[in-house]
């Protein structure tokens, strides 16, 4: 023990300074930077902590690396849908073409472009008494009841405007094409030849991205 240490204090304290002695307890730097560099990590995971609970809650998903981060949406997918029963070509379709209008010529001229266009051709002339100069439209296509998806969707789309119809019980398979007051002549026919094709064409449904994406 050194002659300047108080009496009674056991070594506890040491005089420091120049001028004027003091007394003070040894300084602990190390403990000091340990409580610190404590802190600053506890407050660290505690960030983070509530950065993960926020993305939980959010529904912001997971991230993907490759793309920065942003959120990853599923792509949507094009299916197709079942394929429609095969449509009989124009050639194997009879057509009977009436004229339900007082203007002459109109089935005879409707027939023979009709023929240019693939189809046959039956009966041509005028329209039955139940449709002679009933028909307002542009015309009235009549079929059996198979015709309904088959035959008649042809036929239809030469004919723009032109209202299909089934008759129960009618025998054959050949389809009437009665022309109405309104009639102007048939589709132009590269417009009838695309609506023809696109009747063959499946169509395509695309599943719906999630709300967000």
């Amino acid at each position: 023990m050194s002659m300047l240490t108080p009496p009674g204090m056991g070594g506890q304290y040491r005089i420091t300074g120049g001028k004027y002695p003091r007394m003070r307890p040894p300084r602990r730097r190390g403990r000091l930077v340990a409580a610190v560099l404590a802190s600053v990590a506890a407050l660290g995971l505690i960030g983070w902590g509530t950065l993960q609970l926020i993305d939980v809650f959010t529904g912001s998903g997971k991230k993907s690396e490759a793309d920065g981060g942003r959120a990853e949406c599923p792509v949507a997918k094009a299916s197709a849908a079942p394929a429609r029963a095969a449509l009989p070509a124009p050639r194997a379709i009879t057509v009977n073409v009436y004229n339900a209008t007082t203007r002459s010529g109109l089935a005879k001229a409707t027939a023979d472009e009709l023929k240019k266009r693939g189809f046959r051709i039956g009966d041509v002339g005028n329209a039955p008494k139940e449709f002679d100069k009933k028909v307002k439209g542009s015309g009235v296509l009549l079929g059996p009841a198979a015709a309904l998806n088959t035959s008649l969707p042809v036929l239809a789309t030469q004919l723009a405007g032109a209202e299909p119809r089934t008759e129960a019980g009618r025998k054959g398979a050949d389809l009437d094409l009665i022309i109405g007051d309104r009639f102007g002549g048939l589709t132009q026919r590269a417009a009838a030849d695309q609506a023809l094709a696109r009747l063959s064409e499946p169509k395509r449904a695309t599943a719906a991205s999630p709300k967000g994406c």
